[in-house]
């Protein structure tokens, strides 16, 4: 017990590391301590230095570059001492399993592998060698956990800044249109800055970054062109630093801001165009990839090691690590590296964004409900009779804060569940557990393959449906919005229409809502009833976003609720609004009808490979075991090729465990198909939550296909 102590601390200490990011007081303690062992240190200036801090700066990360540096060295050398010691006990342990004879390992061993039986000479080493052994296992984990340690937490900053940068240049045309819209209404370009920072949450990363300009400016009196400038070194984003740079100089000359806006905005409009044809035809080489090297390629290589395995030699174990760790983790692989190259590359879909919008949404609303109560920095003590007074009014207000969601969910529990489609899984997992625990169980007990072939099929169907079961919800969402959005474009085109005829936005709004807007049309029908009711224009209109949750009606409120405050005549800017929604719309439909082609593929590849799966299972595999029976039983004694003897492919056959076979096949189509469906949502629609429903259709043929043949 004494001797593993040095180990249960470097284990320790190495697990100490993760406290920080679960408690702040622990992460104070370890800031604390790095900064008085390493502060000194990193606090020197230099390029390093000055490079490390503009990467946080691109990252967006909180705290200051001397922090994050001695935390940083902190870690790389409570890893590096960790690993030394974590060496020394490896290297033991390697000593202790190679106490078997070098003979005795010879003999297990191939002939062709034979050589590896060398290693057993390391335990015949001296005291100098086996110091020297040690030495150099401790050296060599400690430097690497060390050095990985190191200059992994800058690569993770690079990461995040490069993801970033692809969120900006995503969000960047509809920010330009936002501010366009504002200036074309006659807003001061100050106030439009503003505006941007107050709804950085609807208009995104493009939004947020340019709001640190904002507040460059209101809070240390910086100047529009010096807090544009540092925007343009900062940001990660190549296509926001030309943007601010350009913006800084039109702002210098004295030029028109509108019109430099609207040049900008044509031009993105243009370039998204362009990047969704590029997008389309990077996401049309994956797919064919997908389908060649992660479909086709692991078909082919079960078939092989089930023809050799049949015939040769035992393949089973081989064939196992293929099916269950190098198909999913190849396919995890595949769907991460597709994610980080198209990351902000094809937009984002309505639904992904729909519960960040939410959230501001409700801040917004939180914030608008406390208004007026005391604030700390206000004329009234805590400890003074009024302050007492006002005390339990307080603390109901947090009673009630604290149990809003709850209320929420009560309330109106559809609706929660659609906009929250995880919720789901509280109810389907239990009601899942329950019904294989009624139909899977108890186990008789037998072999391996006895038990998991009792229980895999009841949890195969019980995970279809679980998963089914989220699949509905997300996409009655997901289609409710979609329906929704694709109205958007006519509502403000025909709110623009009858503005740009004289009359005012409040009749505007009610002559809109008297037409069809098909999925809009009875949430704005409410909407004139809240204005009729005595609601002011954006009180109404907030209310209608708050209904619909969608971010592109998010985006068209937040412009029509800010125009109307510098102008009553906002047909322009309902235009403007209008066209990028009509944009952004069209470059969704063109992609998901492209994507179509590659959906249908990927399915077929799937269906080949569930055939393929399914022939061996009823006829290959019956007929190699029907042969080894049949050359087992014509007598061992027999000559080959004498009567009645053993001949051809039946030589090599020997005991053949058809049941392992059958099963690791239904496993390698049920994990296939799980990797099929989320590959499919993942360069279908954007996203492997998309991709659900696929698994879902995807592990149903599967069941299917092997209920069938069981029937066979």
């Amino acid at each position: 017990m004494i001797a593993s102590l040095p180990l249960l601390a470097a284990v320790g200490c190495c697990l100490a590391l993760l406290l920080p990011a679960v408690d702040d007081g622990a992460d104070l303690v370890v800031t604390r301590v790095a900064l008085s062992l390493f502060g000194d240190y990193v606090g020197v200036d230099g390029p390093r230095r000055r490079r490390q801090r503009d990467l946080m700066r691109a990252a967006h990360i909180a705290g200051t570059h001397r922090t994050y540096a001695a935390k940083t060295l902190l870690y790389a050398g409570v890893l590096g001492v960790a690993g030394s010691v974590i060496g020394v006990y490896a290297a033991a342990g390697l000593l202790s399993a190679l106490e078997v004879s070098e003979a005795a390992l010879r003999e297990a061993l191939p002939a062709s592998l034979g050589f590896v039986a060398g290693v057993t000479r390391l335990t015949e080493l001296g005291l100098a060698e086996l110091f020297l052994l040690l030495t150099l296992a401790s050296a060599t984990l400690g430097s690497a956990l060390a050095v990985g340690m190191y200059y992994g937490r800058w690569e993770l900053l690079d990461q995040r800044a490069h993801a970033r940068g692809a969120e900006i240049d995503a969000t960047l045309p509809r920010t330009v249109a936002f501010m366009y819209a504002l200036s074309r209404s006659g807003m001061p370009f100050p106030r439009v800055m503003d505006t941007l920072a107050e709804n950085e949450a609807v208009y995104g990363e493009a939004a947020t970054e340019l709001s640190v300009a904002v507040r460059d400016m209101n809070a240390f009196g910086t100047d529009a062109l010096t807090a544009l400038q540092r925007t343009s070194r900062r940001t990660p984003s190549d296509d926001l630093a030309d943007f601010a740079e350009n913006l800084a100089s039109v702002l210098g000359t004295g030029q028109p801001v509108s019109a430099f806006l609207s040049d900008q905005y044509e031009l993105y409009q243009e370039e998204a165009e362009a990047k969704q044809q590029r997008y389309l035809e990077l996401l049309s080489t994956f797919a064919e990839a997908y389908v060649t090297a992660l479909v086709a390629g692991p078909l082919f290589f079960i078939t092989i090691l089930v023809v050799i395995g049949l015939v040769l030699e035992d393949t089973l174990p081989l064939l196992r690590v293929v099916v269950y760790l190098g198909v999913p983790l190849a396919t995890f692989g595949f769907v991460v590296y597709v994610d980080s190259v198209t990351q902000g590359v094809g937009g984002t879909e309505a639904v992904d964004l729909s519960e960040a919008i939410q959230g501001g949404v409700e801040a917004r609303s939180a914030n608008a409900g406390v208004e007026g109560s005391p604030q700390p920095d206000g004329g009234v003590a805590s400890g003074s009779p009024v302050g007492d007074r006002w005390a339990a009014s307080r603390e109901r207000l947090r009673a009630y804060d604290r149990i809003r969601t709850l209320r929420r969910w009560a309330a109106s529990p559809v609706e929660s569940v659609l906009d929250a489609p995880g919720a789901v899984f509280l109810l389907s997992v239990p009601i899942g557990v329950v019904g294989l625990l009624v139909f899977a169980f108890p186990v008789t007990l037998g072999s391996p393959t006895e038990m998991v072939a009792q229980v895999e099929r009841p949890i195969a169907a019980a995970t279809a449906l679980v998963l089914a079961s989220y699949a509905v919800v997300y996409e009655a969402r997901k289609r409710r919005v979609r329906r929704i959005e694709s109205a958007v474009p006519d509502f403000l085109d025909r709110l623009a229409s009858v503005n740009e005829a004289g009359t005012s936005v409040v009749g505007s709004v009610r002559r809109v809502a008297d037409s069809n807007l098909e999925a809009l049309t009875e949430d704005l029908r409410r909407t004139r009833r809240d204005i009729d009711w005595g609601a002011d224009v954006g009180t109404a209109l907030r209310r209608l976003e708050r209904r619909v949750r969608s971010p592109m009606t998010s985006r068209a409120v937040a412009l029509i609720t800010n125009a109307m405050r510098a102008s009553g005549d906002v047909g322009p800017v309902l235009r403007i609004a209008a066209d990028e929604a009509r944009a952004t719309w069209s470059l969704r439909r063109e992609r998901r009808q492209v994507m179509v082609t590659y959906l249908i593929v990927i399915y077929i590849s799937f269906l080949v490979f569930l055939g393929i799966i399914a022939s061996l299972s009823v006829s290959f595999i019956p007929a190699i075991e029907e042969a080894a029976i049949s050359g087992a039983g014509a007598g061992a004694g027999d000559l080959p090729g004498a009567p009645g003897g053993p001949s051809g492919i039946t030589d090599g056959l020997g005991d053949i465990d058809a049941t392992a076979y059958e099963q690791l096949f239904f496993h390698a189509a049920a994990i296939q198909a799980v990797c099929s469906g989320l590959v499919a949502g993942q360069l279908g629609e954007g996203s492997v939550r998309d991709g659900v429903k696929h698994v879902v259709v995807l592990l149903a043929l599967t069941l299917a296909a092997f209920l069938v043949i069981g029937l066979v």
